[in-house]
């Protein structure tokens, strides 16, 4: 196991550099002048446009300065915000437990909810319950999420009022009850989706396992539905489920973008937005950096939920090979 976990660390070192040089070069073609950019203004005097040329190593050729950048990221220094006018992590820093409590709780919530419409639309296999779970799962699936947000927010917001149209802050801000009413409308889309994923998912790992030998056996033997289904159909077709948790987990992160955008919600999909209408590039650089790490992150739990859900796989022996 901690064999596999250095090879699994190695190989994200090296995504994060393969990111870190796409970023930085990518970045650095940007249209505009950086140095306007910081000042934030168009008329200002050769001594002053010198001087931040300076600060922003603009005198200095493109591989200095990718170095310079890479030794100061290792350090959680990222530069200052054009923006914000503080230090990139700062700003990052304040928004990443927003955007990731919303994407872990989406995924937590839409995960057994999922398991649960798979199962049922499994064991009821050509009914009426079973073409309309599918049915709206598949529709769902295909829906942007921008697209619920903005709808949910006109009927339960603005129409019905209901509840906040924007806005997240923590409990202990603002109280229990008003925070779950600003949760409920971002959260529902960021789990909707998922939900349908995991749906046909576990309805097709369902059907799979179910047509097994050992199944037909288990009740041939008199063992009852409930524990034919929980003892051995889930426990087998589980694995083909962990195998989505670390890419819904990157795409609820990456699909907060929009929902945090329509709801005003202070996260990562709001800095990142901000920042390349801005042309903020110090954000940009960290935000793709720090959103790469963390989906590294997620799917080598992934990889150890595996072994958690099948101790007959040898992530240790996989490491060797």
């Amino acid at each position: 196991m901690g064999k596999y976990i250095i090879k699994r660390l190695l190989q994200t070192i090296v995504v994060m550099v393969i990111v870190a040089v796409a970023t930085f070069f990518l970045t650095s073609m940007m249209p505009g002048d950086p140095v306007i950019a910081v000042s934030g203004k168009e008329n200002i005097t050769p001594e002053e446009y010198d001087r931040i040329y300076h600060e922003l190593n603009l005198d200095k050729t493109v591989v200095e300065r990718f170095g310079i950048w890479v030794w100061d990221a290792v350090h959680l220094d990222f530069g200052t915000s054009y923006t914000y006018n503080e230090p990139v992590w700062d700003v990052i820093a304040a928004r990443i437990p927003v955007t990731l409590y919303l994407a872990i709780l989406a995924l937590l919530l839409s995960m057994p909810v999922g398991m649960l419409f798979g199962v049922i639309t499994a064991v009821k296999r050509g009914t009426k319950t079973d073409t309309a779970i599918t049915l709206i799962a598949n529709i769902t699936s295909c829906l942007p999420q921008f697209w619920i947000a903005i709808c949910l927010m006109y009927i339960f917001g603005l129409k019905l009022g209901w509840l906040p149209s924007f806005g997240l802050d923590w409990a202990w801000n603002v109280g229990l009850g008003e925070h779950l009413k600003h949760l409920i409308m971002p959260l529902f889309c960021l789990a909707i989706g998922a939900v349908a994923v995991f749906t046909r998912q576990t309805r097709s790992s369902m059907l799979e396992v179910i047509r097994q030998d050992y199944v037909r056996t288990a009740r041939s033997k008199g063992l009852a539905e409930n524990k034919v289904i929980s003892k051995h159909i889930m426990r087998n077709g589980l694995l083909p489920i962990i195998t989505i948790l670390g890419n819904r987990l990157a795409f609820m992160i990456g699909g907060s973008m929009f929902v945090e955008n329509v709801f005003t919600i202070p996260g990562m999909g709001t800095l990142v937005v901000r920042s390349v209408q801005a042309r903020d590039i110090p954000t940009i650089q960290a935000l793709v950096l720090v959103t790469a790490f963390v989906c590294s992150m997620a799917y080598i739990l992934t990889d150890l939920l595996y072994v958690a859900a099948d101790p007959r796989i040898s992530l240790t022996a996989d490491a060797g090979n």
